[in-house]
């Protein structure tokens, strides 16, 4: 059994390694797109990028692990019955069901590592990108450069056409709203930093306010506050709970959990489902295991988001349960009759 054992995991990981590289590396290629984009919003060096990149790496793993695993074990035990192994190894006693026992522990362990990641690395990985896009977005706000297009002091746009000793001179504001536009004009302006809140103090100008009406305002001295979001870091077990708890009322965050409990049960739900759709006899079946594997794969998502979508809790383990109810209809309709 010990030999068997160690002959099944090495066949598992030569299915396993080479799908998993390759979903990872197209999922890393579409995360490098989108992180690039970042670009037109703020300015990122080689370094920040690859900082990027691997605060991305739990999410592109999340969705990468579970669909390999399952793709790679239904394909791997159709090696085995197409290289007749399967079927010598049930005429010595080796029943399908005995693999079971086999292959159960290692899906149990992909299972819980899906749950570490999802639950523990993913939220961790978001709050250090909010932390990181909130301090470029500072930066560029207290980097207001004079002559440039495009720039934003918060909801405002700001252009500036002079700075001489950290004073910014012929300053425009611009803030186009849905019922009004407001244009704000100084002669001078200064920009102060208290790590909370980024001050912008206006001299000597005037506030043109256009809706239906048009109406002016002369001052003498303008404060534009913009607070700056603070984020708070993940750094215990009790953090995250915290967290977690936040999908009382925040509903993209109860989205996830559903999400994440369904895509990380995905290994080990999914079982039987590796021996109903590996075992054939290849003398008159045909190996269908690769499009077996990706049209489950892809059904098992699409089920999962239309339930996260639910945003019902008591749907969680809709899903799941009904995989298992699917997976043993189909092995004892497929494989039991004959093996």
């Amino acid at each position: 059994m010990s030999l068997l054992n160690k002959y099944i995991s090495k066949t598992i990981s030569s299915s396993f390694f080479p799908i998993f590289f390759s979903l990872f590396a197209i999922t890393s290629v579409i995360f490098l797109v989108k992180i690039a984009s970042l670009t037109s919003v703020i300015t990122i060096d080689f370094f920040e990028l690859v900082y990027l990149y691997l605060l991305s790496v739990p999410k592109i793993l999340f969705y990468t692990l579970p669909i390999t695993f399952f793709v790679a074990m239904i394909i791997n035990f159709a090696k085995l019955s197409n290289d007749y192994e399967l079927i010598v190894l049930t005429s010595f006693g080796q029943s399908p069901l005995k693999l079971v026992k086999m292959i159960l522990p290692i899906s149990f362990l992909f299972s819980i590592a899906l749950f570490i990641i999802s639950f523990v690395l993913m939220p961790q990985a978001i709050f250090l990108n909010k932390s990181f896009m909130n301090k470029k977005q500072q930066e560029a706000q207290f980097n207001i450069k004079p002559s440039e297009y495009g720039q934003s002091f918060g909801p405002w746009y700001i252009y500036v056409q002079d700075e001489i000793k950290d004073r910014y001179h012929d300053v425009t504001l611009f803030q186009p709203t849905k019922n009004q536009d407001i244009f704000i004009k100084a002669d001078s302006a200064t920009l102060t930093n208290d790590s909370k809140v980024l001050q912008l103090k206006l001299f000597d100008g005037n506030a043109h306010i256009i809706n239906q009406t048009f109406q002016q305002i002369d001052y003498k001295e303008m404060v534009l506050n913009n607070e700056l979001e603070q984020v708070k870091q993940l750094n215990s077990i009790t953090d995250i709970i915290k967290y977690w708890e936040g999908m009382d009322t925040n509903k993209k965050l109860k989205e996830d959990f559903i999400k994440n409990v369904q895509l990380s049960l995905l290994p080990l739900v999914s079982v039987i489902f590796y021996l109903a759709f590996g075992y054939f006899n290849p003398r008159y079946e045909k190996n269908r295991a690769t499009l077996y594997g990706i049209g489950l794969a892809v059904l098992y998502v699409v089920l999962s988001n239309y339930i996260a979508n639910k945003e019902n809790l008591q749907l969680i383990l809709v899903i799941p349960i009904f995989w298992i109810i699917l997976s043993s209809f189909v092995y004892y309709k497929r494989v039991r009759p004959y093996y």
